[in-house]
Protein backbone atom coordinates (compact mmCIF):
# COMPACT_ATOMS: atom_id res chain seq x y z
CA UNK A 1 0.00 0.00 0.00
CA UNK A 2 1.50 3.65 -0.74
CA UNK A 3 2.01 5.73 2.21
CA UNK A 4 -0.02 8.99 2.18
CA UNK A 5 1.10 12.10 2.89
CA UNK A 6 0.65 13.46 6.79
CA UNK A 7 0.25 16.88 7.81
CA UNK A 8 1.69 17.54 11.27
CA UNK A 9 1.32 20.43 13.47
CA UNK A 10 3.98 21.72 15.97
CA UNK A 11 3.02 24.23 18.90
CA UNK A 12 5.25 25.98 21.51
CA UNK A 13 3.37 27.89 23.93
CA UNK A 14 6.79 30.17 25.48
CA UNK A 15 7.28 32.40 27.26
CA UNK A 16 8.43 35.35 24.79
CA UNK A 17 5.96 33.96 21.89
CA UNK A 18 3.47 31.46 20.67
CA UNK A 19 4.39 29.59 17.57
CA UNK A 20 3.02 26.88 15.65
CA UNK A 21 3.65 25.81 12.66
CA UNK A 22 2.35 23.30 10.13
CA UNK A 23 4.43 20.73 8.55
CA UNK A 24 3.38 17.97 5.58
CA UNK A 25 5.70 14.61 5.38
CA UNK A 26 5.51 13.44 2.05
CA UNK A 27 5.70 9.74 1.43
CA UNK A 28 9.40 9.68 0.82
CA UNK A 29 9.92 11.17 4.55
CA UNK A 30 10.56 14.74 3.12
CA UNK A 31 9.26 17.56 5.17
CA UNK A 32 7.77 20.67 3.97
CA UNK A 33 6.54 22.91 6.15
CA UNK A 34 3.31 25.05 4.95
CA UNK A 35 2.79 27.36 7.32
CA UNK A 36 4.06 29.34 10.45
CA UNK A 37 1.19 31.23 12.77
CA UNK A 38 3.43 33.25 15.33
CA UNK A 39 2.46 36.06 17.69
CA UNK A 40 3.90 37.48 20.94
CA UNK A 41 3.09 36.09 23.54
CA UNK A 42 1.02 36.93 27.24
CA UNK A 43 0.03 35.41 30.10
CA UNK A 44 3.14 32.62 30.63
CA UNK A 45 6.21 33.16 32.73
CA UNK A 46 9.30 31.02 32.76
CA UNK A 47 7.39 28.43 30.52
CA UNK A 48 4.13 28.00 32.33
CA UNK A 49 0.63 29.12 32.10
CA UNK A 50 -0.06 31.94 35.02
CA UNK A 51 -2.91 34.05 33.22
CA UNK A 52 -5.06 31.75 31.28
CA UNK A 53 -7.33 35.02 29.42
CA UNK A 54 -4.09 36.02 28.01
CA UNK A 55 -2.30 33.20 26.81
CA UNK A 56 -5.65 31.66 25.25
CA UNK A 57 -6.05 34.79 23.38
CA UNK A 58 -2.47 34.76 22.11
CA UNK A 59 -3.02 30.96 21.19
CA UNK A 60 -6.29 32.18 19.05
CA UNK A 61 -3.88 34.30 17.07
CA UNK A 62 -1.19 31.98 16.09
CA UNK A 63 -3.98 29.56 14.80
CA UNK A 64 -5.31 31.89 12.97
CA UNK A 65 -2.02 33.04 11.73
CA UNK A 66 -1.02 29.47 11.07
CA UNK A 67 -4.48 28.14 9.51
CA UNK A 68 -4.17 31.26 7.10
CA UNK A 69 -0.34 30.72 6.19
CA UNK A 70 -0.69 27.10 5.53
CA UNK A 71 -4.44 26.38 3.93
CA UNK A 72 -5.04 23.99 6.49
CA UNK A 73 -8.13 23.51 8.94
CA UNK A 74 -6.09 22.42 11.83
CA UNK A 75 -7.52 19.89 14.04
CA UNK A 76 -4.76 18.75 16.46
CA UNK A 77 -0.94 19.69 17.19
CA UNK A 78 1.88 18.09 19.02
CA UNK A 79 2.60 20.58 22.19
CA UNK A 80 6.11 21.45 23.56
CA UNK A 81 6.01 21.62 27.16
CA UNK A 82 8.56 23.38 29.55
CA UNK A 83 9.14 24.27 33.17
CA UNK A 84 11.68 24.33 36.12
CA UNK A 85 8.91 21.14 37.32
CA UNK A 86 9.94 19.17 34.61
CA UNK A 87 12.88 16.70 35.31
CA UNK A 88 14.59 13.96 33.52
CA UNK A 89 16.68 11.14 35.66
CA UNK A 90 18.10 7.97 34.48
CA UNK A 91 16.83 4.50 35.38
CA UNK A 92 18.03 0.78 34.61
CA UNK A 93 15.62 -2.41 34.89
CA UNK A 94 17.22 -6.31 35.37
CA UNK A 95 14.94 -9.21 35.10
CA UNK A 96 16.71 -12.43 35.55
CA UNK A 97 15.25 -15.25 33.15
CA UNK A 98 13.36 -18.14 34.80
CA UNK A 99 15.05 -21.07 35.67
CA UNK A 100 14.86 -23.20 32.41
CA UNK A 101 14.45 -20.37 29.81
CA UNK A 102 17.84 -19.43 27.57
CA UNK A 103 16.98 -17.40 24.81
CA UNK A 104 15.56 -14.07 25.11
CA UNK A 105 11.69 -13.63 24.86
CA UNK A 106 9.42 -10.48 24.33
CA UNK A 107 8.21 -10.89 27.73
CA UNK A 108 11.38 -11.17 29.29
CA UNK A 109 12.22 -7.33 27.93
CA UNK A 110 9.11 -6.07 28.41
CA UNK A 111 9.61 -6.91 32.11
CA UNK A 112 13.04 -5.16 31.94
CA UNK A 113 11.35 -2.39 30.32
CA UNK A 114 8.83 -2.06 33.32
CA UNK A 115 10.73 -2.04 35.91
CA UNK A 116 12.97 0.49 34.72
CA UNK A 117 10.20 2.92 34.09
CA UNK A 118 8.69 2.81 37.63
CA UNK A 119 11.01 5.26 38.77
CA UNK A 120 9.77 6.99 42.11
CA UNK A 121 8.32 10.52 41.04
CA UNK A 122 6.65 12.61 43.70
CA UNK A 123 3.14 12.34 43.92
CA UNK A 124 1.88 15.22 42.02
CA UNK A 125 3.85 14.45 38.72
CA UNK A 126 3.42 12.31 35.80
CA UNK A 127 5.66 10.64 33.26
CA UNK A 128 6.12 12.23 29.95
CA UNK A 129 9.01 10.55 28.31
CA UNK A 130 10.21 6.74 28.74
CA UNK A 131 13.10 6.99 26.51
CA UNK A 132 15.07 3.61 25.60
CA UNK A 133 18.50 3.83 25.95
CA UNK A 134 20.31 1.08 25.70
CA UNK A 135 19.81 -2.98 26.70
CA UNK A 136 22.28 -5.08 28.58
CA UNK A 137 22.65 -8.79 27.85
CA UNK A 138 24.44 -10.77 30.88
CA UNK A 139 26.67 -7.55 31.35
CA UNK A 140 27.28 -7.03 27.20
CA UNK A 141 25.35 -3.46 25.85
CA UNK A 142 22.81 -4.06 22.91
CA UNK A 143 21.66 -0.81 21.28
CA UNK A 144 18.49 -3.13 20.27
CA UNK A 145 16.22 -5.17 22.06
CA UNK A 146 18.09 -8.58 22.81
CA UNK A 147 15.08 -10.76 21.29
CA UNK A 148 16.09 -14.32 20.52
CA UNK A 149 19.68 -14.46 21.53
CA UNK A 150 21.46 -16.98 24.60
CA UNK A 151 21.13 -14.97 28.04
CA UNK A 152 20.01 -14.79 31.36
CA UNK A 153 20.10 -11.98 32.66
CA UNK A 154 18.26 -8.80 30.79
CA UNK A 155 19.10 -4.82 31.96
CA UNK A 156 17.00 -1.87 30.19
CA UNK A 157 18.34 2.01 30.81
CA UNK A 158 15.80 4.18 30.26
CA UNK A 159 15.87 8.36 30.44
CA UNK A 160 12.18 8.99 32.30
CA UNK A 161 10.69 12.48 31.98
CA UNK A 162 8.13 14.05 34.22
CA UNK A 163 6.58 16.82 35.91
CA UNK A 164 3.92 18.09 37.75
CA UNK A 165 0.24 16.85 36.13
CA UNK A 166 -1.45 19.62 36.62
CA UNK A 167 0.76 22.26 35.53
CA UNK A 168 0.63 19.73 32.27
CA UNK A 169 -3.03 19.54 32.19
CA UNK A 170 -3.67 23.49 32.09
CA UNK A 171 -1.60 24.19 29.24
CA UNK A 172 -3.46 20.74 27.14
CA UNK A 173 -6.89 22.42 28.82
CA UNK A 174 -5.58 26.04 26.66
CA UNK A 175 -5.48 24.17 23.47
CA UNK A 176 -8.60 21.60 23.87
CA UNK A 177 -10.50 25.33 23.97
CA UNK A 178 -9.79 26.19 20.64
CA UNK A 179 -10.83 23.61 20.15
CA UNK A 180 -8.05 21.08 19.32
CA UNK A 181 -6.80 18.02 20.38
CA UNK A 182 -3.24 17.12 21.58
CA UNK A 183 -1.13 14.55 19.47
CA UNK A 184 1.25 14.15 22.36
CA UNK A 185 3.13 16.18 24.74
CA UNK A 186 6.95 16.64 24.37
CA UNK A 187 9.32 18.03 26.64
CA UNK A 188 11.01 21.03 24.65
CA UNK A 189 14.29 20.22 24.50
CA UNK A 190 13.53 16.69 23.23
CA UNK A 191 11.89 17.94 20.35
CA UNK A 192 14.48 20.72 19.96
CA UNK A 193 17.13 18.02 19.38
CA UNK A 194 14.89 16.81 16.36
CA UNK A 195 16.23 19.80 14.66
CA UNK A 196 19.50 20.96 16.14
CA UNK A 197 21.52 17.27 16.24
CA UNK A 198 22.30 14.66 13.43
CA UNK A 199 22.78 11.11 14.45
CA UNK A 200 26.60 11.36 13.94
CA UNK A 201 26.59 14.50 16.49
CA UNK A 202 24.52 12.25 18.87
CA UNK A 203 26.82 9.59 18.75
CA UNK A 204 30.12 12.07 19.34
CA UNK A 205 27.95 13.73 22.24
CA UNK A 206 26.23 16.98 21.86
CA UNK A 207 24.78 18.93 24.54
CA UNK A 208 21.60 21.09 23.22
CA UNK A 209 21.13 24.28 25.19
CA UNK A 210 17.48 26.40 24.24
CA UNK A 211 17.73 30.10 25.92
CA UNK A 212 14.75 31.75 25.79
CA UNK A 213 12.96 34.38 27.32
CA UNK A 214 12.22 32.66 30.61
CA UNK A 215 13.63 29.64 30.57
CA UNK A 216 16.41 27.67 29.32
CA UNK A 217 16.69 24.16 28.47
CA UNK A 218 18.93 21.41 28.07
CA UNK A 219 19.47 17.56 26.21
CA UNK A 220 22.33 16.04 27.15
CA UNK A 221 23.43 12.77 24.26
CA UNK A 222 26.26 10.88 24.56
CA UNK A 223 26.59 7.14 22.44
CA UNK A 224 23.52 8.30 20.52
CA UNK A 225 21.39 8.35 23.45
CA UNK A 226 20.01 10.99 26.02
CA UNK A 227 22.15 11.14 29.36
CA UNK A 228 20.29 14.20 30.84
CA UNK A 229 17.93 16.71 30.36
CA UNK A 230 15.83 19.33 32.48
CA UNK A 231 14.55 23.50 32.59
CA UNK A 232 16.11 25.92 34.63
CA UNK A 233 13.90 28.61 34.70
CA UNK A 234 15.98 31.39 33.97
CA UNK A 235 16.09 33.28 30.47
CA UNK A 236 16.44 36.42 28.52
CA UNK A 237 13.78 38.56 30.20
CA UNK A 238 16.18 37.97 33.21
CA UNK A 239 18.86 39.58 32.12
CA UNK A 240 16.95 42.64 30.86
CA UNK A 241 15.90 42.57 34.18
CA UNK A 242 19.12 42.85 35.61
CA UNK A 243 19.68 45.74 33.52
CA UNK A 244 16.70 47.72 34.36
CA UNK A 245 17.64 47.21 37.91
CA UNK A 246 21.44 48.61 37.65
CA UNK A 247 20.46 51.49 35.56
CA UNK A 248 16.77 52.04 36.17
CA UNK A 249 15.75 51.83 32.85
CA UNK A 250 12.09 51.28 31.78
CA UNK A 251 11.91 46.95 30.78
CA UNK A 252 11.08 48.32 27.35
CA UNK A 253 14.48 50.36 27.03
CA UNK A 254 16.57 47.56 28.81
CA UNK A 255 15.58 45.15 26.34
CA UNK A 256 16.40 47.29 23.38
CA UNK A 257 19.98 48.02 25.04
CA UNK A 258 20.57 45.28 25.46
CA UNK A 259 19.60 43.55 22.02
CA UNK A 260 21.14 46.06 20.14
CA UNK A 261 24.31 47.03 22.80
CA UNK A 262 24.58 44.52 24.87
CA UNK A 263 27.91 41.83 24.52
CA UNK A 264 28.16 38.45 26.83
CA UNK A 265 31.63 37.88 26.30
CA UNK A 266 34.08 38.70 28.71
CA UNK A 267 36.08 40.89 26.09
CA UNK A 268 37.52 43.90 27.32
CA UNK A 269 37.98 45.87 24.39
CA UNK A 270 34.42 45.07 23.93
CA UNK A 271 33.25 46.91 26.79
CA UNK A 272 34.72 50.00 25.92
CA UNK A 273 33.18 53.79 25.82
CA UNK A 274 29.52 54.38 26.35
CA UNK A 275 26.16 52.09 24.90
CA UNK A 276 23.39 54.28 23.29
CA UNK A 277 19.82 54.50 22.17
CA UNK A 278 18.81 56.89 20.28
CA UNK A 279 14.96 58.38 19.64
CA UNK A 280 13.14 58.79 16.00
CA UNK A 281 15.40 61.98 15.61
CA UNK A 282 18.95 60.33 16.35
CA UNK A 283 19.21 62.17 19.68
CA UNK A 284 20.48 60.11 22.27
CA UNK A 285 17.75 59.22 24.99
CA UNK A 286 20.06 56.48 27.06
CA UNK A 287 23.43 56.52 27.88
CA UNK A 288 24.74 53.62 29.72
CA UNK A 289 27.98 52.80 30.36
CA UNK A 290 29.54 49.45 28.47
CA UNK A 291 31.60 48.52 30.75
CA UNK A 292 28.57 47.64 33.21
CA UNK A 293 25.90 46.90 30.51
CA UNK A 294 28.07 43.91 29.48
CA UNK A 295 29.08 42.74 33.05
CA UNK A 296 25.18 42.68 33.79
CA UNK A 297 24.74 40.96 31.02
CA UNK A 298 27.62 38.11 31.27
CA UNK A 299 27.07 37.82 34.88
CA UNK A 300 23.38 36.71 34.27
CA UNK A 301 24.43 34.45 31.61
CA UNK A 302 27.51 32.53 32.75
CA UNK A 303 25.63 31.91 36.15
CA UNK A 304 22.88 30.19 33.57
CA UNK A 305 25.38 28.08 32.09
CA UNK A 306 27.31 27.44 35.04
CA UNK A 307 23.85 25.82 36.47
CA UNK A 308 23.25 23.86 33.42
CA UNK A 309 26.97 22.72 33.46
CA UNK A 310 26.58 21.84 37.59
CA UNK A 311 23.85 19.29 36.55
CA UNK A 312 26.20 17.51 33.84
CA UNK A 313 26.86 13.59 34.98
CA UNK A 314 30.32 13.02 35.87
CA UNK A 315 33.06 13.21 33.19
CA UNK A 316 29.95 13.92 30.68
CA UNK A 317 31.10 17.25 28.90
CA UNK A 318 34.73 15.92 28.74
CA UNK A 319 32.91 13.16 26.59
CA UNK A 320 31.13 15.91 24.53
CA UNK A 321 32.86 15.42 21.04
CA UNK A 322 30.15 17.40 18.46
CA UNK A 323 30.06 20.47 20.68
CA UNK A 324 27.55 22.58 22.66
CA UNK A 325 25.16 23.64 20.18
CA UNK A 326 23.31 26.93 21.42
CA UNK A 327 19.22 27.53 20.23
CA UNK A 328 16.35 30.22 21.09
CA UNK A 329 16.21 33.81 20.93
CA UNK A 330 18.37 34.60 23.51
CA UNK A 331 21.46 32.69 21.96
CA UNK A 332 21.72 35.18 19.46
CA UNK A 333 23.80 37.39 21.85
CA UNK A 334 26.27 38.88 20.73
CA UNK A 335 29.69 37.04 22.51
CA UNK A 336 26.98 34.31 24.17
CA UNK A 337 29.00 31.65 22.11
CA UNK A 338 32.42 33.02 23.55
CA UNK A 339 30.97 32.71 26.91
CA UNK A 340 29.70 29.35 26.76
CA UNK A 341 32.86 28.26 25.77
CA UNK A 342 34.55 29.44 28.53
CA UNK A 343 32.18 27.59 30.59
CA UNK A 344 32.15 24.57 28.56
CA UNK A 345 35.72 24.04 27.15
CA UNK A 346 33.84 22.52 23.82
CA UNK A 347 33.43 23.75 20.66
CA UNK A 348 30.30 25.82 20.07
CA UNK A 349 27.66 25.85 17.10
CA UNK A 350 25.03 27.86 16.56
CA UNK A 351 22.69 25.32 14.57
CA UNK A 352 20.43 26.68 12.04
CA UNK A 353 17.09 25.16 10.81
CA UNK A 354 18.00 22.86 8.02
CA UNK A 355 16.94 23.10 4.76
CA UNK A 356 13.36 22.24 4.71
CA UNK A 357 10.84 22.84 1.57
CA UNK A 358 8.78 26.04 1.88
CA UNK A 359 10.62 27.19 5.06
CA UNK A 360 10.85 30.86 4.76
CA UNK A 361 14.16 32.67 5.63
CA UNK A 362 13.21 34.36 8.19
CA UNK A 363 12.21 31.36 10.04
CA UNK A 364 15.34 29.51 9.41
CA UNK A 365 17.23 30.75 12.85
CA UNK A 366 17.56 29.25 16.32
CA UNK A 367 14.83 30.89 17.83
CA UNK A 368 12.18 28.47 15.99
CA UNK A 369 14.22 25.36 16.97
CA UNK A 370 11.68 24.04 19.07
CA UNK A 371 8.45 24.37 16.77
CA UNK A 372 10.22 22.85 13.78
CA UNK A 373 11.67 19.86 15.93
CA UNK A 374 8.69 19.15 16.70
CA UNK A 375 7.59 18.38 12.94
CA UNK A 376 10.79 16.00 13.03
CA UNK A 377 9.21 14.87 16.18
CA UNK A 378 5.98 13.58 14.76
CA UNK A 379 7.52 12.16 11.74
CA UNK A 380 9.96 10.16 13.83
CA UNK A 381 7.19 8.84 16.39
CA UNK A 382 4.96 7.84 13.47
CA UNK A 383 7.90 5.69 12.37
CA UNK A 384 8.16 4.34 15.43
CA UNK A 385 4.62 3.56 15.98
CA UNK A 386 4.81 1.59 12.63
CA UNK A 387 7.51 -0.60 13.15
CA UNK A 388 7.48 -3.95 14.95
CA UNK A 389 7.92 -3.52 18.54
CA UNK A 390 11.34 -3.09 20.40
CA UNK A 391 12.90 -2.03 16.65
CA UNK A 392 13.32 1.61 17.57
CA UNK A 393 11.31 3.03 20.40
CA UNK A 394 13.60 5.76 21.26
CA UNK A 395 11.07 8.19 21.82
CA UNK A 396 7.56 7.81 23.31
CA UNK A 397 5.34 8.24 25.98
CA UNK A 398 4.75 5.53 29.18
CA UNK A 399 0.72 6.41 28.66
CA UNK A 400 -1.52 8.83 28.51
CA UNK A 401 -2.67 10.36 31.91
CA UNK A 402 -5.00 13.29 31.20
CA UNK A 403 -7.86 11.62 29.49
CA UNK A 404 -8.90 12.34 26.35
Amino acid sequence: MARRTKIHVGLEVGTSKVCMVVGEVKPDSAVKILGIGETKSAGVRKGEIFDYSQARTCLKDALAKAEDASDVEIGSVFLAVTGAHIQGINNRGTFRLPDGDTVVAPEHVEEARNIAREVHIPQDHVYLHPIIRNYWLDGLEHSTSPVGLFGRTVEADFHVVHGIGTRIQNSIKLVREMPLEVDDIVFSPIATAQMALDREQRERGALVIDIGGGTTDYALYLGGVITASGCIPVGGDHVTNDIHLVTGLPFSKAERLKVTEGDASADPARSVGTARLTDDRGFAEVEVSRAVLNEVIRQRLEETLNLIRARMPAGSVEAIGAGVFLTGGTSLMRGFSELAFDVFGRDIYRPEIPEISGIQSSFKDPRYATAIGLIRYAQILETERAAPPGLFGRIGRMFWPFGR
